[in-house]
C-alpha cells in the first residue's frame, strides 16, 4: 500500500479501462473503476485508507477553498449528523484544494477525516475540474448567500481558486467505484440523505 502524502492517487481501469496516475491526462472517473490502495494524510494526523476496511464504503467528497462558505455550509448538515455516517458504516472523507494552514483555521475539530490537498494531485487524478460556471450558474447564489449569512465570508488566498467544482465517489472495500457525482456549479452536491439512499442500495445483497 502506498502512502501518497497527498500527492497523487492512482486509477486502474475497471469497467472502463485504462490507468492514471501521475502526469496522465486527466478523466472523469467511471462506475465500476478500480482504486489502487493507497494512504492519504488528514489534517487531523490520521492516515485515510483508501479502499476502506471490510464493509466500510467511503464517501469521498472534493470540496473547494477551506474558506468557501458554500462548501462549509453544506458539510454542516454532515458533521449535525456524523453518527448516522458510522451507523450506516460510511467512512466520511472532505478533500479541499488548500494549504494545511488554512483548513486549520476553518475545519479544525471535525468529526470527520479533512484533507489538504494544495498542490490539486489527488484532484487531478479524480478528474475534478474548474469552471467559471462554478460561481455564474445562479443555481450556485442561493447556497452562497446561505453560507455567507451563517458561515462568514470566505475568500481564497494564495493558490487557492474560487472557480472549483465539487466532486463525489463512493467507493467499496475493495476499491471499486460505487457512485460518482461531479458538480455543474459550486452548489451541485450530494445532500446527507442522498448518501444515505445511494449507500443503503449499495449495500443490499445481490440477487
Amino acid at each position: 500500500m502506498k502512502r501518497l502524502e497527498n500527492k497523487v492517487v492512482l486509477i486502474a481501469g475497471g469497467t472502463t479501462g485504462g490507468r492514471l496516475g501521475h502526469g496522465s491526462i486527466m478523466r472523469q472517473i467511471k462506475p465500476g473503476d478500480i482504486v489502487e490502495p493507497c494512504v492519504l494524510e488528514s489534517v487531523q494526523g490520521d492516515a485515510v485508507q483508501i479502499p476502506p476496511p471490510a464493509q466500510i464504503i467511503i464517501h469521498l467528497q472534493f470540496r473547494r477553498f477551506a474558506g468557501c462558505p458554500i462548501c462549509n455550509l453544506h458539510l454542516q448538515s454532515y458533521i449535525r449528523r456524523h453518527r448516522e455516517l458510522a451507523e450506516n458504516q460510511i467512512q466520511e472523507v472532505a478533500v479541499f484544494h488548500s494549504p494545511k494552514s488554512a483548513m486549520l483555521e476553518h475545519q479544525l475539530g471535525a468529526p470527520f477525516s479533512f484533507v489538504a490537498d494544495p498542490d490539486k494531485e489527488p484532484y487531478k487524478a479524480f478528474g475534478v475540474e474548474a469552471s467559471i460556471m462554478s460561481v455564474l450558474n445562479p443555481k450556485a447564489w442561493p447556497s452562497a448567500i446561505k453560507g455567507l449569512l451563517q458561515q462568514g465570508p470566505g475568500f481564497p488566498s494564495h493558490g487557492e481558486s474560487a472557480l472549483g467544482l465539487p466532486a463525489e465517489f463512493l467507493i467499496d472495500s475493495t476499491g471499486m467505484v460505487i457512485t460518482v457525482h461531479y458538480g455543474k456549479h459550486a452548489s451541485d452536491q450530494l445532500e446527507f440523505d442522498e448518501l444515505l439512499e445511494l449507500v443503503r442500495k449499495a449495500q443490499q445483497p445481490t440477487p
